[in-house]
């Protein structure tokens, strides 16, 4: 069963680093949660790591710009990994080709931008759906509309034997008090259909390979046991941490917060069904970190 906490000094000093969600747990896409930066810039300055996680279909660099912009700081962390980072390694490699139908927003072309850490990257164009060898979907092009509406392209692109190169794992994020599909919801419908897709962010394990070695340029050799992953998507963060057998602090005022009867922290009773429902194990559970 989770233990129940109030703060995250409760029991960060059992972690020499955090691996820590950002949508939903330090931030809402709008604006950062204070409580949530300044639990971390605490953390940071007792001697901990902050490696940030995140699903994003960005690059490190265009993620460190939002987080600017939305105001956290950057004594609130030590670095960041991204489902985009891995993703675009994939990529870069020829994991779906060189001729790429894109699904995302305009925004979302930064995918595209030169990824200097590889030798001989694969030069990627992006072509209509009839001429690709293969899909990187960022998102759809209307995060509120249902992905069913991308159902003909995708029967298309099964049909031709298309593999997806999902971006971002997230099904759906909450812009403020608004929820949005994601890359997540796409590939999920395309498998459903019999596509074959590849995913590259929680809980899957490229980004966690990705974070350690973000960890290991702050802080060598540190165990498995010495992490803790946060963050409030059952089965991106939660079961990614299991996965990788890492303890856990799930945030349930983020998306389970209705279902967890959330206010400044969780109703036990509803929380344990929740958890039952969901069959996930956080190590501990906060209503929002803090």
């Amino acid at each position: 069963m989770t233990m129940i906490i109030p703060s995250l000094a409760e029991v960060s000093r059992n972690y020499d680093a955090l691996f820590v969600d950002l949508w939903g747990c330090v931030h809402n896409g709008i604006e950062a949660f204070p409580s949530a930066v300044a639990a971390l810039q605490a953390y940071r300055a007792n001697g901990g790591c902050v490696i940030l996680v995140t699903n994003a279909p960005r690059s490190r660099h265009e993620v460190a710009k939002q987080l600017v912009r939305i105001g956290v700081p950057q004594n609130a962390y030590d670095d960041i990994a991204t489902s985009g980072d891995s993703a675009r390694a994939a990529m870069f490699t020829g994991a779906v080709g060189q001729k790429i139908w894109f699904m995302g927003q305009a925004f979302d072309q930064s995918f595209f931008e030169p990824l200097n850490l590889l030798d001989n990257p694969v030069a990627i164009s992006q072509v209509p759906l009839e001429e690709a060898e293969g899909i990187v979907c960022c998102g759809p092009a209307d995060p509120h509309a249902d992905p069913s509406v991308n159902r003909p392209q995708l029967l298309f692109a099964k049909q031709k034997g298309l593999k997806l190169l999902c971006a971002n794992p997230d099904i759906v994020v909450d812009r403020g008090e608004r929820r949005e599909f994601c890359a997540g919801a796409v590939a999920q419908l395309y498998t459903e259909m019999g596509g074959e897709s590849l995913y590259f962010g929680k809980p899957h394990p490229p980004i966690y390979d990705l974070a350690r070695r973000r960890l290991a340029q702050h802080r060598k050799d540190v165990p498995d046991s010495a992490i803790l992953a946060i963050g409030d998507g059952p089965h991106t963060d939660v079961d990614g941490a299991m996965g990788e057998d890492l303890d856990s602090l799930f945030i349930s005022g983020g998306l389970a917060r209705a279902e967890t009867k959330t206010t400044t922290a969780p109703d036990p009773d509803a929380l344990n069904a929740y958890i039952q429902k969901e069959m996930i194990a956080p190590t501990y559970t906060i209503g929002q970190l803090a």
